[in-house]
């Protein structure tokens, strides 16, 4: 007599566990629609009407001229600052859905603001404001901020906190200066900076590799041996002999052909000095290879996790050793800026707190080039902004107008930035 034998039925496949929805946030939507509010009253609805504020376009060598026109102020504010709190309605829109608005959203946002600060600011005077002109301002201002937050990100981007860029600015100026009024040429002056500030680089690699000293310590005391040293270097050497040590000529304009003549966009672009030509390829170059290739792969793995670069044959400490490197030479053309390009002689700490603008424009740009530049635009635009409007004249107190930048700095990255997150071994000692 056979036995029949039940065959179990099959397990049905356990369901993944639900992931849970991330936190609704609305700090970003909070800031936009606050400050739109404080906008449309300051800018809007205060003011007195019947104001009109004038704008220049055009320069002299355009294709073609744009005549000088004019708005009415109090409307004009008024509906640009609306146009800012819709945006910021929207911010809450896409934040209870957990949807990103991407950067056309704080962008527009931004300019809509900015444009009623400047109808605002120039309303009622007679010298019209020079839009192509603040624009170019703003783009020169902002290079050395753009190479002092791409020294950070390479570094940082491979776990070395890179606090030094001050110093390294500071650096290049002194060198490119000397270098330059020596050889009396901007372009050999332009060739050394880099140089000195791969040489500050080179210290930081010393003491936060080698003997594995607390990183941000090392940058602080860079920063001040810098400081006082060129400072030394000025008082007995330079100041002495002006005309042989610290008269460096100035980088020659190089507009681009055809380009250069389009209005607005070439005299801001494409009418500059080579040292923007040269931020240009920069950006592209480094946006490209951190993100697009093995290099760049490399880089950012020692900075995530050094101990799984390492199992898979990357050299971690030589990887940061180069890129430090590169970070410190990177911020040292930047500082040819002070001199060089401007063609001012070296003066006692005359990059003023650039260094730290430039740390702040890197974590407001997320650790990418794209990112910084845009961030250091921002700076730079507040830095040049406060420079026009004290010429025209405007109902800030010049004290506020000096504190522009500065006040824009920390309420773009308290107010703006987010949450975001450092490359995950930043600042930390490989060991192997």
């Amino acid at each position: 007599m056979s036995t029949l034998t039940a065959t179990p039925a099959p397990a049905a496949p356990a369901r993944p566990a639900a992931q849970p929805l991330p936190p609704i946030s609305y700090r970003a939507p909070i800031t936009y629609v606050v400050v739109a509010a404080l906008a449309l009253i300051v800018f809007g609805i205060l003011p007195a009407s019947g104001k009109k504020t004038g704008f220049t376009v055009s320069t002299s060598t355009d294709f073609f001229q744009i005549e000088k026109f004019s708005v009415p102020s109090k409307t004009t504010a008024i509906v640009l600052c609306l146009i800012a709190l819709a945006l910021g309605a929207l911010s809450f829109w896409y934040a209870q859905r957990r949807r990103k608005a991407g950067l056309w959203l704080p962008a527009v946002y931004a300019v809509a603001l900015i444009l009623a600060l400047l109808v605002w600011a120039v309303a009622g005077k007679n010298q019209p404001l020079p839009l192509t002109s603040l624009l170019q301002g703003s783009l020169f201002l902002a290079v050395p901020l753009v190479f002092g937050a791409l020294a950070g990100v390479l570094c940082e981007r491979s776990g070395i906190i890179n606090i030094a860029i001050e110093g390294q600015l500071l650096a290049g100026a002194f060198l490119a200066a000397v270098v330059a009024t020596l050889t009396q040429s901007a372009y050999l002056g332009l060739i050394a900076a880099p140089i000195a500030g791969a040489l500050v680089a080179a210290l930081l690699v010393a003491f936060s590799i080698k003997y594995v000293v607390d990183q941000i310590i090392v940058g602080v005391v860079l920063n001040v041996l810098v400081v006082g040293v060129t400072s030394y270097l000025f008082s007995t050497v330079l100041k002495v002999n002006a005309s042989t040590l610290n008269t460096p000529p100035r980088l020659p304009t190089l507009p681009i052909p055809v380009l250069s003549e389009i209005p607005v966009i070439g005299p801001v672009l494409f009418r500059q000095t080579a040292l923007v030509y040269i931020m240009y390829v920069v950006v592209i170059a480094l946006q490209i290879l951190i993100f697009r290739s093995r290099w760049g792969l490399r880089l950012r793995a020692v900075g995530e996790h050094p101990k799984a670069a390492d199992t898979v044959g990357i050299k971690v400490n030589r990887t940061r050793v180069r890129n430090t490197l590169l970070g410190g030479a990177v911020a040292g053309l930047g500082g040819a800026f002070f001199t060089v390009a401007n063609g001012l002689a070296f003066g006692k700490e005359m990059t003023a707190g650039k260094g730290y603008i430039a740390l702040a424009a890197m974590i407001l740009g997320r650790w990418s080039p794209k990112g910084a530049l845009a961030a250091a635009l921002l700076f730079g635009f507040a830095d040049n902004l406060q420079v026009v409007l004290g010429i025209i004249g405007t109902p800030i107190p010049s004290q506020l107008m000096l504190m522009t930048p500065y006040v824009v700095t920390i309420f773009a990255v308290a107010g703006l930035v987010g949450r975001v997150r450092a490359p995950a071994a930043e600042g930390t000692a490989y060991v192997k």
